[in-house]
């Protein structure tokens, strides 16, 4: 039996294949929409949404973005599939979905490398950190904080999804290495011993702070 975090990630490639075919069908290259992939998703979405309570906090963020980018996009394939019928003039779902996309951002990602997960990182105070709905998480000892590593993965993860930014070379395992050495070259050369991980979005573009707790 699949866990929570693999039907997740099942559910973030559905999406993302959902949109694919949706492209596909709209551009005359499938006879029929994907409403297999649609029910696989309509599943999910209605198991976890009875089963909320069973959700870390790090899976309910994933599974709350997913569901709303899901929302987002079912709502423009109603409408272009309701223009299809009635055989009015339509532009391709590819500009449609890009112009939804651009008001999530507004430049490409400054996005992870695959074997480092994160590599643009400000390195500054906590204190220097304006308040607002990012997401924070402080450790000091990664390898023994691997629930807190998760959550900060996910949220990293989701965030990325929302705004529309490429998360397909992402690797969960690449980016607790990266943690990890993170947060020890920072305990050595600030002489600090907890280091707070800062999730946010500025300008359409998601960023992973690596902060130094005084």
């Amino acid at each position: 039996m699949a866990t929570i975090d693999e039907e997740l990630g099942t559910l973030e490639r559905d999406i993302r294949q959902l949109k694919i075919e949706y492209d596909q069908y709209f551009g005359g290259g499938r006879k029929r929409p994907p409403t297999e992939i649609e029910w696989r998703i309509e599943q999910i979405v209605k198991r976890y949404g009875e089963r909320g309570g069973d959700l870390k906090f790090g899976q309910r963020f994933r599974y709350n973005n997913l569901t709303q980018t899901y929302a987002k996009y079912k709502d423009i394939f109603r409408k272009r599939v309701q223009q299809k019928e009635e055989g009015r003039s339509q532009r391709h779902f590819g500009a449609a979905a890009k112009a939804i996309e651009a008001e999530r951002a507004k430049a490409h990602a400054v996005a992870p490398a695959a074997t480092t997960s994160a590599t643009a990182v400000a390195e500054r105070p906590a204190a220097a950190q304006p308040a607002g709905s990012a997401f924070r998480m402080v450790c000091s000892e990664p390898e023994n904080e691997a629930e807190k590593v998760d959550q900060l993965y996910s949220a990293f993860l989701e965030a990325k999804s929302k705004a529309g930014e490429e998360t397909g070379k992402l690797s969960k395992d690449g980016f607790k290495e990266f943690v990890r050495k993170k947060t020890k070259d920072l305990q050595t050369k600030q002489n600090c011993r907890d280091v707070e991980y800062v999730v946010e979005t500025v300008d359409g573009q998601v960023k992973l702070k690596a902060l130094v707790k005084s």
